[in-house]
């Protein structure tokens, strides 16, 4: 058997087709094609040709002799750029301004152009050594064809002087454009752009963070140094800063840059003069505010916002401003009052009664204080965008000159008296109560709303008992409005008068009733009684005894035995001083119906059995009737001293003498049916009844610190001292601003009482049930 042993078959490689490749001849015809790219000349050349050539280089191990020969072309290009396009535009140093901002523009121009020339190379280069960049670069761990590009732009353009040149053009045209020039601003933002995309190191921050920026920065902040008091000079001068530098940043620096160049502003045109811009003589907070210019003062509001002292400092102006126009109120009702009092002691011109004179002060002083509070409301309003921060600090500016007027209650009050007697005739529901909301507006500033209450408490009581309220709803509506600024322990004895007003009513009705029965005796006069619970109406009003005629007297024992009959253990005090009469008196003209107080209707009794050309004497008067000299004096002065003479004085005059006499003026004349005698008005409270009613306030206040304590106390048993007088000042709050020492005091007064023990440590107290 024959084996047969069969050989490896070989196969042969094929035999190429086509030229041998020549590194030499390709780089040749590459680098050739690379510099006409660069020349702008790329609309001649084959693109498939080019990227062979590329290929073919790392294809054949070429790829370093590449990679470097594009570069070392890529720099060769930027110097001779650099050497024609950015050299010659260099500054020439010049002073001139205009001069410096054409040379700054040329050569931010001149660097934009060549950063584009050499963009648009090295677009095109990249596309054509793609495959070197895919397989070349990465195995070399060298920059690709666009990185290379950036890193030698840097390298040779962003080298001094060149990058310093360029720093100083965009600070050129920057500080150009600051004093009030126009600027070619694309020209800047090219430049800016360039320095954005460009890194000195790889993955470092920007040229532009790293180098311009804090370049800028640090100009501005000179500037603003060097220029703030100037640009201060006019109110809206900040903002023209805050504006121009916020549209810098946006057209043509990075955006970044906006808040280190704001915090500049705040810190150099905000922060450092708060007070100056509030203070300016021409344009200041209190200029802005009498010229009522609204859009001014909005854009102060938003200037001081921005920053954080802001808002306060401007609290705090606003308060000064306030208290300042405040305290001008309350020393022109001062002076007013002052030179009243001067004239009436010099006897100049017609004499103004006293309580007349303190009715008008007070409705002007309230009425002032209500037009500023609406002008600083509207000021609020309109360009503070309702800020709470502010609107406390008008309220506290408020309180504070409203509490620094010693009349301020009492002004307060008769304002609401002179607006529930007759302010508020002929208005609308809604008219009245805007005027009540008003009034409550200036009540909530009261710090001594106890002072308030006394007298809003008389004034209530003298329009119930002599019906001259325009409105009850009125009356409850303010009554209400208290209750709800206060609380019902406030308004409870004005509410207990109102229901006295209503039982009173009530038991005349029952009282008519009554003498209508058989076997009742008729009363010879029609009478009409208001019984008031004494702890609910006000104490000031003496007994005031009198000797009554007996046909007055008989019916005041009627009405006192009927009421006694129905309501037992009660006692019935007359107040002849509160009351008034209608009586018709005949004259030798025509008889008149006179309207007069109870104490002038007994004195008008006395002459009616004496003769015409008779007198009586004013001893007895006063011996007859039993009225005190103050009340006696002040009723014979209405009937023969006012308007209406129903009396003849002799010797005559306008004051009232214990050696006067008087007699029935028969001869008058009127052409009124029905005329009211108003009773002269006693006079104001003096230095010294003011301090009576005041000390009179302060021992209420005692019992009020004590009651508040020891319910504080029994509810929790132990506290320090500390912890007491914090909780018990906002309790008294509603009433009066209580201090600590008082506080203090009152918790001793305790101690010893034995409502309280001091504990061993000396600092706390327990409760003694």
């Amino acid at each position: 058997m024959t084996t047969i042993r069969r050989g490896r078959v070989r196969i042969a490689t094929p035999r190429r087709h086509g030229p041998e490749f020549s590194a030499q001849q390709t780089w040749a015809d590459l680098s050739h094609n690379i510099k006409e790219i660069q020349n702008h000349n790329a609309a001649n050349l084959s693109f498939e040709e080019n990227h062979r050539f590329a290929y073919n280089m790392v294809l054949y191990r070429q790829g370093e002799t590449l990679y470097k020969g594009v570069k070392a072309l890529v720099s060769e290009n930027l110097e001779k750029l650099s050497r024609e396009q950015v050299t010659p535009v260099f500054p020439s140093g010049s002073k001139d301004p205009p001069q410096k901002s054409v040379e700054a523009e040329m050569l931010l121009k001149a660097l934009k152009s060549i950063w584009d020339d050499h963009q648009s190379s090295m677009v095109k280069l990249g596309q054509i050594l793609k495959y070197m960049d895919r397989v070349f670069t990465k195995a070399a761990e060298v920059p690709e064809t666009w990185d290379m590009g950036l890193r030698l732009f840097v390298e040779l353009i962003f080298r001094p002087p060149i990058k310093d040149h360029l720093t100083n053009a965009i600070l050129n045209q920057i500080e150009y454009e600051r004093d009030g020039y126009d600027i070619n601003r694309s020209a800047v933002k090219g430049c800016v752009d360039v320095f954005i995309s460009l890194h000195n190191q790889i993955g470092g921050p920007t040229i532009y963070k790293e180098d311009l920026e804090p370049a800028i920065l640090k100009e501005s902040r000179s500037f603003y140094e060097s220029t703030g008091h100037k640009l201060l000079s006019t109110c809206d001068a900040p903002k023209s800063a805050f504006e121009a530098e916020e549209s810098r940043a946006h057209h043509y620096l990075s955006s970044q840059t906006a808040l280190p160049l704001r915090q500049i502003l705040e810190d150099h045109l905000l922060t450092a003069h708060l007070v100056t811009v509030i203070k300016l003589e021409n344009s200041g907070l209190d200029v802005m505010i009498d010229m009522d210019r609204i859009d001014d003062l909005s854009r102060l509001y938003r200037l001081y916002s921005m920053v954080a002292k802001g808002i306060p400092c401007l609290r705090r102006a606003l308060k000064d401003s306030i208290v300042r126009r405040g305290h001008e109120i309350n020393q022109s009702s001062l002076s007013m009052e002052n030179d009243a009092e001067m004239d009436d002691k010099k006897g100049k011109g017609k004499a103004v009664p006293a309580a007349q004179m303190t009715l008008s002060l007070a409705l002007k002083w309230v009425q002032d204080v209500l037009e500023l509070k609406d002008r600083f409301d509207s000021i609020w309003l309109k360009a503070f965008s309702s800020d709470r921060e502010l609107e406390s600090g008008l309220n506290e500016a408020f309180g504070d000159f409203v509490n620094l007027n010693s009349q301020c209650s009492e002004f307060i009050s008769l304002s609401i008296d002179d607006n529930l007697k007759r302010g508020l005739k002929g208005k609308t529901d809604l008219e009245i109560e805007s005027v009540l909301d008003k009034t409550i507006t200036v009540f909530r500033f009261l710090g001594e709303k106890d002072v308030f209450e006394r007298y809003y408490k008389t004034h209530l009581a003298k329009r119930l008992l002599l019906s001259r309220s325009v409105s009850d709803d009125a009356e409850r509506g303010m009554l209400a409005k208290l209750k709800v600024e206060c609380g019902y322990q406030f308004t409870q004895k004005l509410e207990g008068m109102f229901n006295d007003m209503k039982l009173s009513n009530d038991t005349m009705d029952a009282f008519r009733t009554h003498l209508e029965k058989p076997g009742v005796d008729p009363a010879e006069i029609e009478l009409s009684v208001i019984v008031m619970t004494s702890t609910f109406w006000p104490t000031s009003h003496p007994s005031s005894e009198c000797i009554i005629p007996p046909l007055m007297a008989k019916t005041c024992k009627q009405f006192e035995q009927f009421y006694l009959s129905r309501h037992s253990g009660r006692r019935l005090t007359w107040q002849y001083s509160l009351g008034n009469a209608d009586v018709r008196v005949a004259f030798k003209a025509r008889k008149h119906d006179l309207n007069v107080s109870t104490f002038a209707l007994i004195v008008l009794l006395h002459f009616e059995n004496v003769e015409d050309d008779q007198f009586l004497t004013y001893d007895e008067i006063q011996q007859s009737t039993g009225i005190e000299h103050v009340e006696l004096k002040r009723h014979l002065q209405s009937l023969a001293c006012a308007k209406f003479k129903i009396l003849k004085k002799h010797p005559p005059g306008r004051d009232i003498d214990q050696s006067d006499s008087f007699s029935f003026n028969a001869d008058f004349t009127a052409s009124l049916q029905k005329i009211k005698i108003s009773t002269v008005s006693s006079k104001v409270e003096s230095s010294g009844e003011r301090k009576e009613t005041r000390d009179r306030i302060d021992e209420e206040r005692k019992h009020q610190t004590d009651a508040c304590i020891v319910r504080v106390m029994k509810a929790r048993k132990h506290m320090t001292h500390n912890e007491l007088v914090n909780e018990v000042i906002p309790l008294l709050s509603q009433r009066f601003k209580a201090n600590a020492l008082d506080i203090k005091k009152r918790i001793e007064g305790l101690i010893e009482r034995e409502y309280l023990e001091r504990c061993e440590d000396r600092k706390s107290y327990n409760y003694l049930a």
